[in-house]
C-alpha cells in the first residue's frame, strides 16, 4: 500500500520477511500507540541515558511523543508543523513537519508514500527473536546514519539508532496498539502560558 515491496526486494537481492512485516505494519497501522523504554549508548556501549514515556502516531504525519523521565519533553506533530516543549526551560521549539520530518525515525512510523522512499531498506533476518529491518537515509541531512526495526510475535517491538556521534539508542516499545481510539485532541499543542517560542510560527 505505501510502497512496492518488491521493487525494494528486487534491488537489494534479500529475503523477504522483515520487508513484508514492515509494509504490513504500515498498511494496517493507521494509528498506534505504546509506551516506551529508551537507552542510549556511547562508542564503547557505556550507558550514557536511560528514560521513558509514550508515544501515539496517525499517518501521514500525526503524532505525539511523551517523555516522563528523567527529563519532561513533549514533541507534538499536528500534520502542518512539529512543535518540542522542554518543561525545564518552559520553551518551544517550532518546525514545519516537511522539514522537520525529512529522515527521521519519526517519518518510517507516521510518514507517507514519499517519506518511506527517502530511506534505503534491507532486510537482515532474525536476532534475538526478532525480524530486523535497516533503514538507511538517502540523503545526508538525516538525524541518524542507519536505523532498525526488530518485529515480534506483537508487532513493532525495538528500534535501534544509530548517529553520526557513534552513539546507539535502543527504545523497547510496551503495550503496543494498533488502531485505537485517541482523544480528538491528542496530536494538537497548546503553548503553556508564558513559554518562549522560537522558530517557525508564522
Amino acid at each position: 500500500m505505501l510502497f512496492l515491496a518488491g521493487a525494494f526486494l528486487g534491488a537489494a537481492g534479500v529475503h523477504a520477511s522483515s520487508l513484508d512485516r514492515f509494509n504490513s505494519f504500515l498498511s494496517g497501522t493507521q494509528v498506534a500507540s505504546a509506551s516506551f523504554e529508551q537507552t542510549i549508548y556511547d562508542r564503547s556501549k557505556k550507558v550514557v541515558q536511560e528514560s521513558r514515556g509514550t508515544l501515539a502516531f496517525q499517518r501521514p504525519g500525526k503524532f505525539r511523543w511523551t517523555y516522563v523521565k528523567p527529563y519532561a519533553q513533549l514533541i507534538v506533530g499536528d500534520g502542518v508543523k512539529v512543535w518540542i516543549y522542554d518543561e525545564d526551560l518552559n520553551q518551544v521549539t517550532v518546525r514545519r513537519l516537511d522539514q522537520a520530518l525529512g529522515s527521521t525515525p519519526a517519518a518510517l512510523l507516521a510518514g507517507n508514500n514519499e517519506v518511506v522512499k527517502a530511506f534505503r531498506l534491507t532486510d537482515l533476518g532474525v536476532r534475538e527473536g526478532l525480524e530486523w529491518l535497516e533503514a538507511s537515509p538517502r540523503g545526508k541531512e538525516g538525524s541518524f546514519d542507519k536505523l532498525r526495526l526488530g518485529f515480534g510475535f506483537s508487532g513493532l517491538e525495538r528500534m535501534e539508532l544509530e548517529d553520526s556521534f557513534g552513539q546507539t539508542t535502543v527504545m523497547r516499545f510496551t503495550a503496543f496498539e494498533r488502531n485505537p481510539k485517541l482523544d480528538a485532541g491528542t496530536f494538537k499543542f497548546t503553548t503553556p502560558k508564558g513559554a518562549d517560542v522560537l522558530g517557525d510560527t508564522k
